[in-house]
This record gives structure tokens, sequence and C-alpha cells, in this order.
């Protein structure tokens, strides 16, 4: 029996190398996948591979590099910011619709899916909604109806175009806020109380039925002690729950992944566990927004590659770490890198004190970084045909 079952693994083993090599193949070489594209290769899995946009170097002709990457390499994209409301709509009742829409055309004549990047969030609202609200001139009735409005007037107008919406971002405090113990935070709990999110769910599934619709989220990649009071994931966790309990149409849940090398990170084996402990409630995973950030000492400024090397490496790691959990959990569907090019990275605007930066995949020069090659090499390697079962010979005579 054991004889027989070697032989038959060794058979399909030897089959699939056949086919390999045979198919597809280009002017007769065998198909070689470290030339293909992360996209491409994360198809392989259903995986969809993404990125963040910023329409300003999408639209830059001095800059086609990045417009040429963004449409080969991935599958899907994501607005980094022309869909948020102040971007949407600056002043009230006008609305700019011209970057969001060339994303999305941009996507679909690539071929791309969509990414709807953020229906409910605390920042970058508008000032006539935050400054009404201030001076009492937006009441609380009038300010769920604008809500309502926005949400089902955004949704409606991409219905059927966007795949995946982060309806709502970010609802949950740090165990470093005040009070420590973590709640719902933000402009819209402070004003309308956590309602809001069952009503946001609705809304935007009344506006599009087929859309999945993911709440998302940062520090969330692992679970902690456990204790909703300080463990952000099961806080989290305990509302996805509550909210699927109450029939609220939540599909997804959105981990960031936002990480710095700085830190003790988590290892693959943690962060498959919270992937599949959110998809035993019912809900699809996706990692949405990836970097891995590293402090710009002087020396990592000067080029002294003693303290770039490990820096990389270490950015490497982890952004391979939630890519093999993401491929380990039949439920994660997307991995999307925050931009690609620390050219057009959000993180030193944002990180100054101390300055940090070196946090995508490719370098300011366009030029693929390590890991860029571990994401790949990752997507490659992940099962048949390319890694197959071990051929154990039998012993000569």
């Amino acid at each position: 029996m054991k004889l027989r079952r070697w032989v038959s693994i060794a058979t399909v083993a030897v089959a699939t190398v056949a086919v390999l090599n045979t198919v597809p193949a280009t002017a007769g070489k065998p198909y070689d996948p470290t030339k293909q594209t992360l996209g491409a290769l994360g198809l392989r899995h259903g995986l969809q591979i993404g990125t963040a946009v910023d329409m300003a170097a999408l639209n830059n002709t001095g800059n086609p590099q990045y417009r040429r990457i963004t449409a080969a390499e991935f599958a899907s994209v994501t607005a980094e910011n022309a869909m948020k409301w102040e971007s949407l709509e600056p002043t009230r009742g006008k609305y700019n619709w011209g970057p969001a829409d060339q994303l999305v055309d941009f996507a679909k004549r690539n071929k791309q899916s969509v990414r709807g990047h953020v229906l409910v969030w605390h920042n970058q609202l508008p000032t006539w909604l935050t400054d009404g609200v201030a001076n009492g001139s937006i009441s609380k009735q009038e300010l769920r109806e604008l809500l309502r409005k926005h949400i089902t007037t955004v949704v409606s107008r991409y219905k059927g175009k966007v795949w995946q919406w982060d309806v709502v971002n970010e609802a949950v405090s740090d165990p470093w806020d005040n009070p420590p113990t973590l709640h719902y935070k933000g402009f819209w709990a402070q004003h309308l109380g956590p309602g809001y999110l069952a009503d946001a769910f609705r809304w935007a599934r009344a506006a599009d039925p087929k859309a999945l619709l993911f709440y998302n989220d940062y520090n969330i990649e692992a679970f902690g002690s456990g204790n909703p009071a300080d463990d952000k994931t099961q806080f989290v966790y305990d509302m996805v729950r509550g909210l699927r309990a109450q029939g609220v149409p939540i599909d997804g849940v959105g981990s960031q992944g936002h990480l710095g090398t700085q830190y003790g990170n988590y290892n693959t084996f943690q962060v498959i566990e919270a992937l599949e402990k959110f998809t035993a409630l019912g809900v699809a995973t996706a990692f949405t927004e990836v970097d891995v950030r590293s402090q710009l000492t002087d020396g990592v400024q000067a080029g002294n590659s003693e303290e770039i090397n490990p820096r990389l490496q270490a950015s490497a790691a982890n952004f391979s770490v939630l890519m093999k959990a993401c491929l380990a959990v039949r439920s994660c569907l997307s991995y999307t890198v925050w931009g690609f090019s620390d050219r057009h990275s959000w993180v030193p605007g944002w990180f100054d004190d101390p300055p940090e930066g070196l946090a995508t995949i490719y370098d300011e020069n366009y030029q693929a970084k390590l890991a860029y090659h571990e994401i790949k090499s990752d997507l490659i390697l992940a099962g048949p045909p390319y890694v197959l079962p071990r051929i154990t010979p039998k012993p000569h005579r």
C-alpha cells in the first residue's frame, strides 16, 4: 500500500511538471512564473492583489512609470483619497466626481476590480459638515439624514462597478487613547451613537445589493489578551458578531496591515488564527492597506547599508507574514498595498517625529524591493503546480 501510494504521488508530480514545462510556453521556453505580475499570480488562487492609487500621480504625464505599474502589476485598485467625503462633496450639494470616475474608468480599461474607500470615517470630512455640527446649524436628525444621503448617493453612482466597499472605517479606539478602555470613537459615534454602524451597512446594501460590504480597521491583524477592554481585535470581533446577530448586512472585515519594523510583530500563525475566527462568523476577510514602515535614522538617510538592509529584510518578512496568512485562509479575498512606491507613500508625511519611511514594495525609483520579491515567491510557491508533493526514492539495490 505504501509503495502504491508513493507511485501515485510521484506520477502526479511528474505529470504536473510535464504540463508545466509545456503549457503555457512562449517561443519554446518553459513558463516562468517569476515573470508574471503580482496580480496575475494572485488570480491563480482567486486572490486579488491590489494597490491604493494616488490620482495626481496617475494623471502626471511626466511620471509614466506610476501609471504603467498601476495598470500592469495589480488586479484591483483603491482610491487613496478620491472617494472620501471631503473629496467628493467639498461644497454642500456640489459633487466632484471627476477623480473617482477616472479611477473607475481606469480599472475598467485594465480589467481591474475596484475597492471603494471609504463611506463613513471620522477623518477627511468636508468642513461644511463638521462646522455645521459644531455651530449647531446641523442637528442630530439632519446629520443622520446627510449620512444616509451620502452613502446612498455614492454607492448608487458606482453600483455594479465597485467590488468591495469599506463602509465604516476605524470606528474603534486604541488602548493608548483616553479613556484607555476600548470604545466607539470619533465624530459619528459622538454625534449619532454606535447605532450608526448598523445604519450605514443597511443603507449601503439598499443602494447596491451585490457589492461586498466591509468594516475596516488597523491593529486587528491578530488577537492579544482576548479581553475586549484592551484587545482591539477582540472588540471588533465581538462587534461584528453582534452586528451579524442583528441581521446587519456586513460581508467582510478588512485588516489594514499598517505595520512597522521597530515593533514586535506577529507570526503567520497568529494572523491565520485571527482570519479564521472572523471567517467563523460568516464574513470574508481582506488585507486592505498593507505597508511596513521603518524609522529613518541618520544612518538610513545617509545611505548606510548596515542600517538599511536589516530594515528592508524586516519589512519583507512582515509583508510576507500577511500574504502567507491570507493564502492560508480561503475567506481572504484581497491583499492591497497602500501605495506601491516610496515616492508616493503617505508615511513620511504622517510619521515625522522620528521620521519614518521605506514602507512600500518599490523604492522611489520604482525598483522592486525585497518585499516585492518575497510576496511574489509566496504567491508562486503556495501549492501546485509550483510546489508539489515530495518524491521519496526507493532504496537503490
